[in-house]
């Protein structure tokens, strides 16, 4: 018996790898995180018992899964994006070595790429950012020593922004003097799924832009550079002249 946590990806049904989904179709028991991951995602499934875990607290889930495991059932713990970025696995995963079951962790497409491909930008540019930040917002649970916004923004990196878009004012505040008034920011609001929709502006106009919609959750902010750059070196990788292994 194993419990498979699984990345569903950021929202469209498509967006999922192909063991991911062939496990949804498969385990007799699936637990997935009903408040972020659309029912599209499971369809297919023939599993025996359907769990919501959006209306479960942590002990329950692992007696769901002990329970389970008792019964020698695969369990499919289905998480919303990769279950290794803000997926709170980290606490299942100490029960399940507690308890002796094995489990495996099956990767899925992060918010951050999926809304990278939805405003039809590359993160990473040549003498722009070659580094993407992947972070949160202090609000409810506070940060590491060092790990503050204003701490990373010294770094000028691209920046991906978990569950902030309710602080907005305040971390506009916090990025304004490492990446300037002018540096270019998106809020992205469910990315890839029906109802996606996003705004692009620069940290002094995004307050005013974001007033207009109703972006309370599911929401990422990205900042960077490289979100409007036009004027960037060309990757030595498809560079005329530039020997390598496939090509001498």
């Amino acid at each position: 018996m194993t419990v498979y946590f699984i990345g569903a990806g950021p929202g469209d049904p498509e967006l999922i790898t192909v063991k991911g989904q062939r496990l949804i179709r498969t385990c007799p028991v699936i637990i997935y995180a009903g408040s972020l991951v659309p029912e599209a995602v499971l369809a297919g499934h023939t599993a025996r018992h359907l769990h919501n875990s959006a209306e479960l607290h942590l002990a329950q889930i692992i007696d769901l899964i002990a329970a389970a495991h008792a019964r020698g059932e695969d369990v499919a713990r289905v998480h919303s994006g990769d279950p290794s970025l803000y997926g709170a696995i980290g606490e299942q995963i100490r029960a399940l070595r507690a308890l002796g079951i094995d489990y495996e962790i099956v990767p899925g497409v992060t918010a951050t790429a999926a809304c990278a491909a939805l405003l039809g930008v590359e993160l990473t540019l040549p003498d722009v950012s070659q580094t993407v930040i992947l972070t949160r917002y202090g609000d409810k649970s506070p940060m590491p020593p060092g790990e503050d916004l204003a701490s990373l923004a010294r770094h000028g990196a691209t920046m991906a922004i978990h569950l902030g878009v309710k602080n907005l004012a305040n971390i506009v505040a916090e990025l304004v003097p490492s990446y300037g008034a002018d540096c270019p920011v998106a809020i992205v609001h469910k990315a890839s799924w029906p109802e996606q929709d996003w705004l692009l502006g620069t940290l002094a106009t995004i307050e005013a832009l974001a007033a207009t919609k109703d972006f309370r959750r599911s929401a990422l902010i990205l900042v960077g550079r490289v979100l409007q750059a036009d004027s960037f070196a060309e990757s030595a990788l498809y560079r005329a002249g530039h020997a390598h292994l496939y090509r001498p």
